[in-house]
């Protein structure tokens, strides 16, 4: 099929979508400011509400989507910092979509309706928890949850009770994968696992008297019911058991379109010696095990007619069993479907400051989450092609940046202020632009153009505040909908290209990463008023951590000034209570800093103890390592509260010989390019590195760096006068 024809079949089916979710026919309007609650969808409606949902996305223009999760944090330091590198960024992300659930997972598609010229959106709230549902070993689930997030869930009315009694469950990708292969497993086993019982059963010693009386009952009760069978082809034969109990433990049943006895009240010895018994003594009755639907086990002896009718029998049992398995494994998907459809149509998905909502997305649903942001970028790149932040929006069109007159860019702000048509209701329609996008809302059979959910917070009403965002920003950004072709993909729309896969990694400091390359960019529009910092050169940085509590960051660089200079350090900044970040003015003092604290305390002489860096030292639990140590500890899945015992916790005491070689060989590579900023005596190697440091503490060459760092000081603070 050529091009042209598959774009017109695109299309013919496109526009047959629309016309089948077209809400014309079922749906009732509602009058302006009609009150209905949000489409609340847990286990027991999932079904119906995944196939209205399949209409509607492929339907829409664009998809919205948000998430409430049970924490973000696992730790104070994990918090997205300032001193964090783009990579570093990506591994707090990453802990977090680990650690904490997802509790709620709201999606609205929205479509452009040219009849009424406005958005139809069809908001939907899942409730999601998830738990076994396979009877496959293995770990229960966990997460963690953060009493702030948890009360703030509570505060806005989130019942904890219907999320975690009718959650709807799920299965990630690689999951799926893992069931399958142990489903496979067990299915090309089960036949050397019957070979095996078999021969288990072929080796039983009828040693007791209890045994071989009990094995010659049993084949007599088989014997007279297979030679009823032959008298009477028919099957109206039935044997007459001598007692009550007998007729219990002997049914007769059809299986597999064959007539069998079902075995009950024996125990698993005397399952044994029946098994014994049928191998010997019968060629056409065959013993066969099931599980039933109740997931009980089922105890058969099915008559057969030939060996290739046994083999036609093992062969049904085995398939049916793998049948019942795979259905299990696909119910057991669960809300993973939503996330399927959304990938599978390939629609546009609209967040607000979402990376975080993504990163969730990806180790919930697909599978656990890369360990660099370059691989994370490659992988959700192929399931979700397009992508676009809202919280990007507002700060790439001028006209957007004045509309938010700097105010917050949170979600409620922005609703507020670029939808209040359809946050405050009709009457305030002069409070917004001239032509405001017009926005109606379909749940079920009810449709109103002025929603009033009170469902504020809950990520099906969040998400529909995003789609508004979104409609009323491309407003903005110059795209007419009123011209919108049904056909026409939105991602692909000129006047957004820029922003499509555009996301924030952390609001602290603008990191924007574009999931089409990985790429790092700067931050577009005004500069960020958060940002302290204006430059931070990560190889010029030492992670302290370990010092006595009661130093505080004007003390530690005092300490270190006095060594190296008073404008050798050019900022302190805490990540706790326990730990700080020192930028040098340049990158050769972090190695001569990091030598000199280990000589200094490996000396027990006067000079050690008087030493400027004595105060920051004393107790002999101070650490420090260059920033890639920070990195390392960042990568690890534990998370202390503060961050001198996560490093203790994942095993990082004392670092300096094993960085130091990489320190030495960063700063000969960077010699051509900060030759302003590097010393003239960088280093060669840690061992002249070490015996420079020691034969400058000897000759006292610190002490005059201290008298120096004196005079300097007080001539700085005098012209600051």
């Amino acid at each position: 099929m050529n091009t042209h024809h598959r774009a017109t079949r695109r299309a013919l089916s496109r526009a047959f979508s629309r016309a089948l979710a077209s809400p014309f026919s079922t749906s009732s309007h509602k009058p302006s400011g009609a009150a209905f609650p949000l489409k609340h969808v847990t286990r027991s409606n999932f079904e119906p509400a995944l196939g209205e949902l399949r209409r509607h996305v492929r339907a829409a223009d664009f998809v919205a989507i948000d998430l409430e999760m049970s924490g973000v944090t696992s730790a104070p330091w994990r918090e997205s910092l300032e001193f964090d590198r783009s990579d570093v960024r990506y591994l707090k992300v990453k802990d977090s979509a680990e650690k904490f659930a997802v509790l709620q997972f709201g999606v609205c598609p929205f479509r452009w309706d040219p009849s009424t010229n406005s958005f139809v959106a069809h908001p939907h709230n899942f409730y999601v928890f998830q738990r076994h549902e396979l009877p496959v070993d293995g770990p229960s689930f966990e997460f963690l949850c953060q009493t702030t997030s948890i009360d703030f869930l509570a505060r806005y009315q989130f019942d904890f009770n219907v999320c975690i009694h009718e959650g709807i469950s799920y299965l990630s990708r690689r999951q799926e994968h893992e069931a399958q292969r142990h489903l496979n497993g067990a299915y090309e086993d089960e036949l050397s696992e019957t070979w095996c019982n078999l021969k288990e059963v072929r080796d039983v010693q009828l040693n007791r008297m209890a045994d071989i009386l009990f094995s010659e009952r049993i084949k007599n009760r088989f014997s007279e019911w297979r030679d009823g069978l032959l008298q009477d082809r028919n099957g109206g034969f039935q044997p007459q058991w001598n007692s009550t109990d007998s007729k219990q433990q002997f049914q007769t049943i059809f299986f597999k379109m064959r007539p069998a006895l079902s075995l009950t009240g024996f125990t698993s010895h005397q399952f044994r010696l029946i098994q014994w018994v049928i191998n010997k003594h019968f060629e056409d009755l065959t013993y066969v095990r099931v599980t039933g639907e109740n997931l009980c086990s089922q105890q058969l002896v099915v008559y057969t007619e030939s060996k290739d009718d046994i083999d036609l029998l093992m062969k049904e049992v085995k398939d049916e069993r793998r049948r019942g398995a795979e259905l299990k494994i696909q119910s057991a998907i669960g809300f993973r479907h939503v996330i399927d459809l959304l990938s599978s149509e390939q629609k546009l998905i609209v967040g607000h400051n979402c990376f975080l909502d993504i990163a969730h997305v990806y180790s919930k649903f697909l599978g656990p989450l890369p360990l660099t942001a370059e691989e994370f970028v490659s992988s959700i790149n192929k399931y979700f092609p397009h992508i676009v932040d809202t919280k990007i929006l507002l700060n790439a069109n001028y006209v957007l940046q004045q509309r938010m007159k700097k105010s917050s860019t949170s979600l409620s702000s922005a609703f507020a202020r670029l939808c209040p048509h359809i946050a405050l209701g009709s009457e305030s329609k002069g409070l917004a632009f001239l032509q405001p996008v017009q926005v109606e809302v379909q749940v079920d059979d009810m449709r109103t153009s002025n929603w009033n959910a009170g469902a504020k917070h809950e990520a099906g009403y969040d998400a529909f505040m995003t789609g508004c965002i979104f409609a009323q920003a491309c407003s903005h950004l110059g795209i007419d909908f009123k011209l919108h072709s049904p056909s026409e993909n939105l991602a692909h729309n000129e006047k957004l290209c820029k922003q499509i896969n555009h996301l924030y990694l952390s609001w602290t400091n603008g990191d924007i990463i574009d999931l089409s390359t990985g790429k790092i960019e700067e931050p577009l529009g005004t500069k960020n008023p958060k940002k302290q910092y204006s430059k931070i050169l990560f190889e010029n940085i030492v992670l302290i951590w370990g010092f006595p509590s009661k130093l505080k960051a004007q003390e530690i660089r005092q300490c270190i000034s006095k060594v190296f200079g008073p404008t050798s350090v050019t900022s302190v900044y805490h990540l706790d209570e326990s730990a700080v970040f020192v930028q040098f003015s340049k990158t050769g003092f972090v190695s001569d800093f990091l030598v000199l604290k280990e000589t200094l305390e490996r000396s027990d002489g006067p000079i050690s103890v008087l030493h400027p860096l004595a105060k920051l030292l004393e107790g002999g639990n101070t650490r420090a390592a260059s920033y890639e140590i920070y990195k390392e500890i960042c990568s690890s899945p534990i998370s202390e509260v503060l961050f001198a015992d996560q490093a203790e916790a994942v095993g990082i005491k004392w670092k300096t010989e094993v960085i130091e070689p990489k320190l030495a060989g960063e700063s000969q590579e960077n010699q051509s390019f900060r030759e302003d900023e590097e010393i003239s005596n960088v280093p060669k190697s840690t061992e002249n590195s070490k015996h420079k440091v020691e034969k400058d503490i000897l000759s006292g060459h610190y002490e005059i760096i201290d008298s120096l760092y004196t005079a300097e000081a007080n001539q700085v603070r005098a012209n600051n006068l």
